[in-house]
């Protein structure tokens, strides 16, 4: 059962995707020096590092984790194992416009997960608010002229996008299943171990295959490991935790909307990184995105 959305839920599902954001930023500054899986294993191996001395008791064989531990399995598969990979793989072929234009259609894909597979009832607010949320996206994206978006050309690339972006969907509807003890539910240190420890080894499967394929690259380097430890504590760790308390607060559907504030945060980042001022349309993509959150979430 979702709660109404309340400042606290909205901070944490905010601070998420501006994690996430500079995970994008920083995945791409790197691409040359690491290929995407290995990247992706690395970052979970150093998670999971962190995130041991407070979350050790989990792995114990008593654990409630094991009697559940396929559930886990699969959360780890899809969140840790799938979503990261595939969107590190999409930023070695393809522009970054290209990757948030496509991964702006999660608000779409939460609804259609979550009426297809969980029977959620999609109500005339929620996708009133998925159509805000979108143009809002449109708008960071084509700068302002919405004419530049019929110029974009699709590359493979943003077939890992969207199909990371249907994984996140559904993991985010999996997190929302309470079925899981509550001593691991309350405990949010031992709730992401209960599915790092799958995901880490389903990430280190194929790290082993791009390995074994001959496309491994790793350049180490003091600016790699500082991206590495980043992306661990900050887009893996915190963001992970921030995400699954406000999907669990406040739903599926309405977390989904949050979301396309990543895209938003990305280019305010890069405008950072660039020393340029923002825009006009930062500002009117922001107001659409934050409306579409607001129609969507009220009660």
């Amino acid at each position: 059962m979702t709660s109404p959305l309340t400042l606290g839920t909205a901070a944490m599902l905010t601070a998420a995707p501006l994690l996430w954001a500079g995970n994008a930023i920083v995945g791409r500054m790197v691409h040359d020096l690491i290929s995407p899986f290995t990247l992706n294993f690395l970052r979970w191996v150093l998670a999971f590092a962190l995130l041991l001395p407070w979350s050790w008791s989990v792995l114990r064989r008593g654990s409630a984790l094991w009697p559940h531990w396929r559930r886990y399995a699969l959360l780890g598969l899809v969140g840790i194992g799938c979503y990261n990979a595939l969107l590190y793989l999409a930023l070695q072929t393809s522009s970054p416009i290209n990757v948030t234009l496509v991964g702006s259609s999660m608000p779409v894909w939460m609804l259609v997960i979550g009426r297809l597979c969980f029977g959620a009832r999609i109500s005339l607010r929620q996708m009133l608010g998925a159509a805000l949320s979108v143009l809002g996206v449109a708008v960071v994206l084509s700068r302002g002229d919405l004419r530049q978006l019929l110029s974009l050309q699709l590359v493979p690339g943003d077939l890992f996008v969207l199909l990371a972006t249907i994984l996140w969907s559904l993991y985010s509807w999996m997190l929302a299943d309470t079925r899981e003890p509550t001593s691991i539910r309350g405990d949010w240190a031992g709730f992401l171990m209960a599915q790092l420890v799958f995901g880490l080894g389903w990430s280190a499967l194929f790290a082993s295959g791009e390995l074994a394929l001959g496309h491994m690259n790793l350049q180490l380097s003091l600016p790699l490991a500082g991206a590495l430890l980043f992306i661990a504590l900050g887009p893996a760790i915190l963001a992970y935790r921030f995400w699954g308390v406000g999907v669990s607060r406040a739903g599926p559907a309405v977390a989904g909307f949050f979301a396309n504030l990543i895209p938003v945060f990305t280019a305010i980042l890069s405008t950072l990184v660039l020393a340029e001022l923002p825009h006009v349309y930062h500002g009117v993509a922001f107001h659409l995105i934050v409306g579409g959150i607001v129609v969507s979430s009220r009660r």
